[in-house]
Protein backbone atom coordinates (compact mmCIF):
# COMPACT_ATOMS: atom_id res chain seq x y z
CA UNK A 1 0.00 0.00 0.00
CA UNK A 2 1.19 3.55 -0.65
CA UNK A 3 2.11 5.64 2.41
CA UNK A 4 -0.75 7.42 4.16
CA UNK A 5 1.26 10.65 4.50
CA UNK A 6 4.51 11.93 2.99
CA UNK A 7 6.34 15.14 3.94
CA UNK A 8 9.21 16.16 1.67
CA UNK A 9 11.73 18.90 2.54
CA UNK A 10 9.02 20.85 4.38
CA UNK A 11 9.74 24.31 5.79
CA UNK A 12 7.43 26.66 7.69
CA UNK A 13 7.82 30.11 9.22
CA UNK A 14 5.38 31.74 11.64
CA UNK A 15 5.54 35.43 12.58
CA UNK A 16 8.94 35.74 10.96
CA UNK A 17 10.49 32.76 12.76
CA UNK A 18 11.44 29.47 11.09
CA UNK A 19 9.65 26.76 13.03
CA UNK A 20 10.19 23.80 10.66
CA UNK A 21 13.11 23.32 8.33
CA UNK A 22 13.83 20.46 5.93
CA UNK A 23 11.35 17.95 7.35
CA UNK A 24 11.19 14.57 5.59
CA UNK A 25 8.74 12.06 7.05
CA UNK A 26 6.65 9.10 5.90
CA UNK A 27 3.69 7.50 7.69
CA UNK A 28 2.49 4.04 6.69
CA UNK A 29 -0.93 2.48 7.28
CA UNK A 30 -1.19 0.78 10.67
CA UNK A 31 1.92 2.51 11.97
CA UNK A 32 2.32 4.66 15.08
CA UNK A 33 4.97 7.37 15.00
CA UNK A 34 5.82 9.30 18.17
CA UNK A 35 7.16 12.86 17.92
CA UNK A 36 9.42 13.86 20.80
CA UNK A 37 11.25 17.08 21.50
CA UNK A 38 11.39 20.08 23.81
CA UNK A 39 8.63 22.68 23.89
CA UNK A 40 8.95 24.91 20.84
CA UNK A 41 10.63 22.24 18.74
CA UNK A 42 7.85 22.35 16.11
CA UNK A 43 5.76 19.26 16.95
CA UNK A 44 2.36 20.98 16.96
CA UNK A 45 3.22 23.03 13.85
CA UNK A 46 4.12 19.84 12.02
CA UNK A 47 0.79 18.29 12.99
CA UNK A 48 -1.11 21.36 11.83
CA UNK A 49 0.59 21.06 8.44
CA UNK A 50 -0.40 17.40 8.12
CA UNK A 51 -3.97 18.28 9.17
CA UNK A 52 -4.16 20.96 6.48
CA UNK A 53 -4.58 23.78 9.01
CA UNK A 54 -1.40 25.37 7.62
CA UNK A 55 0.34 25.30 4.25
CA UNK A 56 4.11 24.79 3.98
CA UNK A 57 6.39 27.66 3.05
CA UNK A 58 8.52 25.21 1.05
CA UNK A 59 8.37 21.49 0.27
CA UNK A 60 5.28 19.32 0.00
CA UNK A 61 2.78 17.64 2.32
CA UNK A 62 0.70 14.82 0.89
CA UNK A 63 -2.04 12.78 2.57
CA UNK A 64 -3.34 10.03 0.35
CA UNK A 65 -1.43 11.66 -2.49
CA UNK A 66 -3.11 15.08 -2.15
CA UNK A 67 -2.30 18.37 -0.42
CA UNK A 68 -4.45 18.55 2.75
CA UNK A 69 -4.23 22.36 2.79
CA UNK A 70 -5.94 22.56 -0.60
CA UNK A 71 -7.89 19.31 -1.04
CA UNK A 72 -10.95 18.70 1.11
CA UNK A 73 -10.74 14.93 0.60
CA UNK A 74 -7.22 14.88 2.00
CA UNK A 75 -8.28 16.95 5.02
CA UNK A 76 -11.16 14.58 5.71
CA UNK A 77 -8.71 11.66 5.71
CA UNK A 78 -7.07 13.16 8.81
CA UNK A 79 -8.51 13.06 12.31
CA UNK A 80 -7.12 15.94 14.41
CA UNK A 81 -7.20 15.59 18.21
CA UNK A 82 -5.70 18.74 19.76
CA UNK A 83 -4.25 18.96 23.26
CA UNK A 84 -7.07 21.27 24.35
CA UNK A 85 -10.55 19.81 24.93
CA UNK A 86 -12.43 20.99 21.83
CA UNK A 87 -16.00 20.04 22.73
CA UNK A 88 -19.32 21.76 23.41
CA UNK A 89 -19.51 21.53 27.23
CA UNK A 90 -23.31 21.92 27.53
CA UNK A 91 -24.14 19.21 24.99
CA UNK A 92 -24.19 15.49 25.68
CA UNK A 93 -21.46 13.21 24.35
CA UNK A 94 -23.73 11.87 21.59
CA UNK A 95 -24.85 15.38 20.65
CA UNK A 96 -21.24 16.50 20.42
CA UNK A 97 -20.36 13.62 18.13
CA UNK A 98 -23.40 14.30 15.98
CA UNK A 99 -22.25 17.91 15.54
CA UNK A 100 -18.77 16.76 14.56
CA UNK A 101 -20.27 14.28 12.09
CA UNK A 102 -22.17 17.16 10.49
CA UNK A 103 -19.02 19.32 10.41
CA UNK A 104 -17.18 16.42 8.77
CA UNK A 105 -19.70 16.53 5.92
CA UNK A 106 -21.37 13.20 6.62
CA UNK A 107 -24.88 12.86 5.14
CA UNK A 108 -27.68 12.95 7.69
CA UNK A 109 -28.53 9.28 7.10
CA UNK A 110 -24.97 8.25 8.03
CA UNK A 111 -24.50 10.33 11.15
CA UNK A 112 -26.19 8.04 13.66
CA UNK A 113 -24.08 5.07 12.56
CA UNK A 114 -20.93 7.22 12.67
CA UNK A 115 -21.74 8.36 16.23
CA UNK A 116 -22.39 4.80 17.38
CA UNK A 117 -19.15 3.62 15.76
CA UNK A 118 -17.09 6.36 17.44
CA UNK A 119 -18.71 5.67 20.82
CA UNK A 120 -17.82 1.99 20.52
CA UNK A 121 -14.28 2.59 19.32
CA UNK A 122 -13.57 4.93 22.25
CA UNK A 123 -15.49 2.64 24.64
CA UNK A 124 -17.66 5.49 25.92
CA UNK A 125 -21.17 4.18 25.24
CA UNK A 126 -21.88 4.31 28.97
CA UNK A 127 -21.63 8.12 28.98
CA UNK A 128 -23.26 8.79 25.60
CA UNK A 129 -26.13 10.75 27.15
CA UNK A 130 -24.12 12.56 29.80
CA UNK A 131 -23.44 16.30 29.42
CA UNK A 132 -19.75 16.77 28.63
CA UNK A 133 -19.12 19.35 31.35
CA UNK A 134 -20.14 16.79 34.00
CA UNK A 135 -17.56 14.23 32.90
CA UNK A 136 -14.13 13.64 34.39
CA UNK A 137 -11.05 14.89 32.57
CA UNK A 138 -10.22 11.38 31.42
CA UNK A 139 -13.65 10.85 29.85
CA UNK A 140 -13.49 14.26 28.20
CA UNK A 141 -10.19 13.24 26.63
CA UNK A 142 -11.77 10.08 25.27
CA UNK A 143 -14.71 12.04 23.87
CA UNK A 144 -12.20 14.42 22.29
CA UNK A 145 -10.56 11.44 20.58
CA UNK A 146 -13.92 10.02 19.50
CA UNK A 147 -14.73 13.35 17.83
CA UNK A 148 -11.50 13.07 15.84
CA UNK A 149 -12.48 9.56 14.70
CA UNK A 150 -15.99 10.42 13.55
CA UNK A 151 -15.13 10.34 9.83
CA UNK A 152 -13.09 7.09 10.00
CA UNK A 153 -9.84 8.86 9.09
CA UNK A 154 -6.88 7.00 7.61
CA UNK A 155 -4.54 9.09 9.77
CA UNK A 156 -5.09 10.30 13.34
CA UNK A 157 -3.02 13.11 14.88
CA UNK A 158 -2.92 13.32 18.68
CA UNK A 159 -1.21 16.14 20.57
CA UNK A 160 -0.48 15.09 24.18
CA UNK A 161 -3.57 12.84 24.37
CA UNK A 162 -3.02 11.70 27.97
CA UNK A 163 -1.81 14.97 29.47
CA UNK A 164 -3.29 15.46 32.95
CA UNK A 165 -5.32 12.23 33.16
CA UNK A 166 -5.14 9.47 35.75
CA UNK A 167 -3.74 5.98 35.16
CA UNK A 168 -7.13 4.41 34.43
CA UNK A 169 -7.96 7.02 31.78
CA UNK A 170 -4.46 6.66 30.31
CA UNK A 171 -4.92 2.90 29.96
CA UNK A 172 -8.33 3.41 28.31
CA UNK A 173 -6.87 5.89 25.81
CA UNK A 174 -4.00 3.52 25.01
CA UNK A 175 -6.56 0.78 24.35
CA UNK A 176 -8.33 3.06 21.86
CA UNK A 177 -5.06 3.70 20.05
CA UNK A 178 -4.24 -0.02 19.91
CA UNK A 179 -7.64 -0.70 18.35
CA UNK A 180 -7.03 1.99 15.75
CA UNK A 181 -3.66 0.53 14.87
CA UNK A 182 -5.15 -2.95 14.48
CA UNK A 183 -7.67 -1.49 12.03
CA UNK A 184 -4.84 -0.14 9.87
CA UNK A 185 -5.08 3.50 10.94
CA UNK A 186 -1.84 5.50 10.88
CA UNK A 187 -1.20 7.42 14.11
CA UNK A 188 1.04 10.43 14.70
CA UNK A 189 1.33 11.26 18.40
CA UNK A 190 3.22 14.10 20.08
CA UNK A 191 4.04 13.28 23.68
CA UNK A 192 6.41 14.17 26.51
CA UNK A 193 5.75 10.80 28.16
CA UNK A 194 8.62 8.40 27.39
CA UNK A 195 6.95 5.22 28.73
CA UNK A 196 3.86 6.09 26.69
CA UNK A 197 5.92 6.46 23.51
CA UNK A 198 7.72 3.17 24.21
CA UNK A 199 4.39 1.42 24.73
CA UNK A 200 2.67 2.79 21.63
CA UNK A 201 5.19 3.70 18.95
CA UNK A 202 6.62 1.66 16.10
CA UNK A 203 8.87 4.57 15.14
CA UNK A 204 10.10 7.72 16.88
CA UNK A 205 11.27 11.06 15.52
CA UNK A 206 13.15 13.59 17.67
CA UNK A 207 12.63 17.26 16.79
CA UNK A 208 14.89 20.13 17.82
CA UNK A 209 14.71 23.69 16.51
CA UNK A 210 12.40 22.64 13.69
CA UNK A 211 14.57 19.79 12.42
CA UNK A 212 14.37 16.01 12.79
CA UNK A 213 17.67 15.14 14.47
CA UNK A 214 17.05 11.39 14.70
CA UNK A 215 14.34 9.08 13.36
CA UNK A 216 13.86 5.35 13.08
CA UNK A 217 12.18 2.21 14.32
CA UNK A 218 12.13 2.27 18.10
CA UNK A 219 13.14 -1.38 18.48
CA UNK A 220 16.16 -0.91 16.21
CA UNK A 221 17.31 2.28 17.93
CA UNK A 222 17.05 0.70 21.38
CA UNK A 223 18.75 -2.52 20.26
CA UNK A 224 21.79 -0.59 19.05
CA UNK A 225 21.83 1.46 22.24
CA UNK A 226 21.77 -1.62 24.48
CA UNK A 227 24.78 -3.35 22.96
CA UNK A 228 27.07 -1.52 25.42
CA UNK A 229 27.22 -1.42 29.23
CA UNK A 230 24.13 -0.33 31.17
CA UNK A 231 23.30 3.31 31.84
CA UNK A 232 24.07 4.91 35.21
CA UNK A 233 22.02 7.59 36.95
CA UNK A 234 23.09 9.60 39.98
CA UNK A 235 20.69 10.97 42.59
CA UNK A 236 22.33 13.78 44.56
CA UNK A 237 21.49 14.80 48.13
CA UNK A 238 21.98 18.48 47.22
CA UNK A 239 22.53 20.54 44.11
CA UNK A 240 26.23 20.44 43.14
CA UNK A 241 28.40 23.53 43.43
CA UNK A 242 30.54 24.65 40.48
CA UNK A 243 33.47 22.40 41.41
CA UNK A 244 31.25 19.32 41.86
CA UNK A 245 29.48 20.04 38.57
CA UNK A 246 32.82 20.08 36.77
CA UNK A 247 33.67 16.70 38.30
CA UNK A 248 30.36 15.27 37.07
CA UNK A 249 30.82 16.56 33.56
CA UNK A 250 34.39 15.29 33.34
CA UNK A 251 33.05 11.86 34.37
CA UNK A 252 30.64 11.93 31.42
CA UNK A 253 27.44 12.86 33.25
CA UNK A 254 24.82 15.34 32.10
CA UNK A 255 22.11 17.05 34.14
CA UNK A 256 18.75 15.28 33.90
CA UNK A 257 16.42 17.84 35.48
CA UNK A 258 16.01 21.48 36.43
CA UNK A 259 16.66 20.75 40.14
CA UNK A 260 20.21 19.59 39.44
CA UNK A 261 19.71 16.51 41.63
CA UNK A 262 19.60 13.92 38.82
CA UNK A 263 22.55 13.26 36.51
CA UNK A 264 22.94 10.58 33.85
CA UNK A 265 25.81 9.20 31.88
CA UNK A 266 26.22 10.34 28.32
CA UNK A 267 29.00 7.72 27.94
CA UNK A 268 28.05 4.36 29.43
CA UNK A 269 31.50 3.17 30.52
CA UNK A 270 33.83 3.48 33.50
CA UNK A 271 33.64 2.51 37.16
CA UNK A 272 31.00 0.21 38.62
CA UNK A 273 28.34 1.57 40.96
CA UNK A 274 30.14 1.20 44.31
CA UNK A 275 33.49 2.48 43.02
CA UNK A 276 31.82 5.38 41.25
CA UNK A 277 29.94 6.37 44.40
CA UNK A 278 33.12 6.43 46.48
CA UNK A 279 35.18 8.25 43.85
CA UNK A 280 32.62 11.02 43.32
CA UNK A 281 32.06 11.53 47.05
CA UNK A 282 35.80 11.81 47.56
CA UNK A 283 35.84 14.64 44.99
CA UNK A 284 33.10 16.61 46.74
CA UNK A 285 30.03 15.46 44.78
CA UNK A 286 27.04 14.93 47.16
CA UNK A 287 25.94 11.60 45.67
CA UNK A 288 23.20 9.81 47.56
CA UNK A 289 22.45 6.97 45.16
CA UNK A 290 23.77 5.35 41.96
CA UNK A 291 21.24 3.57 39.76
CA UNK A 292 22.19 1.13 37.00
CA UNK A 293 19.66 0.29 34.32
CA UNK A 294 19.25 -0.74 30.70
CA UNK A 295 19.11 2.34 28.42
CA UNK A 296 15.60 3.33 27.36
CA UNK A 297 13.90 5.88 25.13
CA UNK A 298 14.79 8.72 27.47
CA UNK A 299 18.47 7.95 26.82
CA UNK A 300 17.89 8.17 23.07
CA UNK A 301 16.23 11.53 23.62
CA UNK A 302 19.20 12.90 25.56
CA UNK A 303 21.70 11.61 23.01
CA UNK A 304 19.72 12.95 20.06
CA UNK A 305 19.36 16.41 21.62
CA UNK A 306 22.79 16.90 23.13
CA UNK A 307 23.95 20.46 23.90
CA UNK A 308 26.12 20.58 20.80
CA UNK A 309 22.94 20.33 18.70
CA UNK A 310 20.30 22.54 20.34
CA UNK A 311 21.69 24.19 23.46
CA UNK A 312 21.94 22.68 26.91
CA UNK A 313 18.86 24.45 28.27
CA UNK A 314 16.65 22.57 25.82
CA UNK A 315 17.86 19.02 26.36
CA UNK A 316 16.79 18.44 29.94
CA UNK A 317 14.81 15.19 29.74
CA UNK A 318 11.34 14.90 31.17
CA UNK A 319 10.43 12.72 34.10
CA UNK A 320 9.25 9.21 33.42
CA UNK A 321 5.68 9.94 34.51
CA UNK A 322 5.26 12.27 31.54
CA UNK A 323 4.93 15.41 33.65
CA UNK A 324 7.12 18.39 32.87
CA UNK A 325 9.74 19.11 35.54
Amino acid sequence: MPPVAVLTNVALSLRGRRVLDGIDLILEAGETLALLGPNGAGKTSLMRLVAGRLGPEAGTVRVGGADPHRAGAARRAVGWVPQEIALYPRLTVAENLSVFAQLAGLPRRERRAAVDRALGLADIEAVAHRVVMTLSGGYQRRVNIAAGLIGQPALVLLDEPTNGVDLAARAAIHAVLHRLREQGTAILIATHDFPEAERLADRVAFLAQGRIVREGRLADLLARLRTGPPERELILDAAPDAAAEQVLRRAGFASAGVSGLRWRTSERAGLDGAALLGTLRAQGVPVGEVRVRSPRLETLYVEALRPRDVGEAEVRPLVASGQRP
